[in-house]
């Protein structure tokens, strides 16, 4: 069972790694009950990308281990995986990293909708 977001953007947030309110990183946040309503306009451009340069400061050696880990993913991964891809040494470690690369896929999800329509709107499951 999974938590999804859906509207000008749709996909599943990471299970155990991401939290529904992640959005909120990008400079917008989410109202509620039930749904963290998102509204990103043209003028949120600038704190979305500087929410993508946080996190690409953050995974500066791991993004590229990741993208490659999950393209060439043939099936299912598991932390010890990641620990050796990563060469992190522990499973919070790969946690924490992970936490910050589905951040990243989020915000440049925001962030190419925006650029394409002029906004981006979506709801997020809590």
């Amino acid at each position: 069972m999974g938590r999804y977001y859906e509207g000008d953007i749709d996909g599943k947030f990471w299970f155990g790694v991401q939290s529904s309110s992640d959005a909120d990183y990008f400079g917008v946040e989410g109202s509620t009950p039930g749904f963290l309503d998102y509204n990103f306009e043209k003028d949120d451009l600038d704190k979305v990308a500087v929410g993508i340069s946080e996190c690409k400061r953050y995974l500066e050696k791991y993004e590229n281990k990741l993208d490659k880990f999950f393209d060439d993913l043939d099936g299912g991964y598991n932390n010890e995986m990641l620990t050796k891809v990563l060469g992190v040494v522990s499973e919070k470690d790969v946690r924490r990293i992970l936490e910050w690369y589905a951040r990243l896929q989020l915000g440049q999800k925001i962030y190419d909708c925006i650029k394409k329509q002029g906004w981006c709107r979506f709801q997020a499951e809590l």
